[in-house]
């Protein structure tokens, strides 16, 4: 089959997100050619136009705007370029609009990912890095640090497809020789680049903790909802354990490295070993920005639990990725970012 380009590339699906476009900025300041899918639905081309600035590229990054679902679109992307391996991003994220729409994440996370395995399949690509989730374990009730070897069991349909997405992988490697792949189970990322100029941009109200403070700090959301104060940690709020993007985007580069190993199938949970509570967080952001930031107790919420934290031993003995940038650093960076971007990329 004639291919557009004979250079090599790194397929990135979900690369115009928030995680994607750091890993894709990490890759190209490693010297490697990045093909770009994104369908758009919770990001926008703009950080791919950072990212060429910011890596000095004489031309924009190749991009295209699909979705895995559309899977004769994605066959003429592999055709178009030479892709020998791939890092998977892309799929619907939130824990909470999972619970309520959940045939939208089945049909999209699992179908997005059988069609990007079957055409790599088609053309004989088999290197992939899975993004996937701490949300695929059991909880861990006694606050002992996650190990891969722990017990799996989700509680929500985000949680579910990314562990059935990992079973999809697996029985493809198991089945066909010459595959490799790397799951990478992470836990709370934040931060964002250096810069300043990239960073993480809800298109809603977020989701998660360190984006709402941040927006609490700009002035943009009026305080910050703390749930439940009665947990069993240092100061009765929720323990997590925290990972500075940038930190993320190198473990997967660090990991498309090691599939050239040729080990088969592996996981690896990615993770600081330490966790913070969301009082700590809110005090850390307040020193970073230098502004009072307002919080009000409210109740638990349904499924939530003590401590989560991330074992990550594994990582560092196997796949020798540590994590360099502690929580002041992603408190400030945070900062910068949420300052010189009060309306994200917008």
């Amino acid at each position: 089959m004639a291919v557009a380009s004979s250079l090599p590339h790194v397929l990135v699906t979900g690369g115009a997100g928030f995680i994607g476009s750091h890993t894709v900025l990490e890759l190209v300041n490693q010297g490697y050619n990045v093909v770009v899918v994104d369908n758009l639905c919770n990001s926008c081309e703009e950080p791919l136009r950072r990212i060429q600035k910011l890596a000095g590229l004489p031309q924009p990054l190749p991009f295209h705007n699909i979705d895995l679902t559309d899977r004769e679109g994605l066959r003429q992307v592999f055709q178009q370029h030479n892709i020998t391996s791939v890092i998977h991003f892309a799929a619907l994220k939130a824990v909470g609009e999972s619970v309520h729409k959940p045939l939208m994440y089945y049909r999209n996370n699992i179908t997005g990912t059988l069609n990007l395995v079957e055409t790599m399949v088609e053309f004989g690509v088999k290197n992939i890095v899975f993004s996937s989730s701490a949300t695929v374990y059991a909880a861990d009730y006694d606050g002992n640090a996650l190990r891969e070897s722990n017990e799996l069991g989700c509680t929500s349909p985000y949680g579910r497809t990314k562990l059935f997405m990992e079973n999809i992988i697996k029985d493809v490697v198991d089945a066909e020789q010459g595959w490799n792949a790397i799951m990478l189970r992470y836990f709370n990322p934040t931060g964002a680049h250096e810069s300043g100029t990239m960073g993480e941009d809800p298109q809603q109200i977020p989701n998660n903790l360190m984006p709402y403070i941040s927006q609490v700090a700009i002035g943009k959301l009026e305080k910050v909802h703390v749930f439940g104060t009665d947990y069993n940690t240092r100061d009765g709020t929720g323990v997590r354990d925290y990972i500075h993007v940038m930190d993320l985007a190198e473990a997967h580069v660090v990991a498309l490295k090691r599939l050239t190993n040729n080990n088969g199938y592996e996981i690896f949970n990615l993770g600081s070993g330490t966790g913070q509570t969301v009082l700590e967080m809110i005090a850390a952001m307040k020193e970073a920005c230098g502004r009072d930031i307002p919080y009000v107790n409210d109740p638990r919420r349904a499924g939530d639990i003590d401590t989560i934290l991330c074992d990550p031993t594994k990582a560092s003995k196997e796949l020798g990725f540590t994590v360099h940038r502690d929580l002041k650093q992603m408190c400030a960076d945070l900062w910068r970012w949420q300052q010189n971007n009060p309306n994200g990329y917008s």
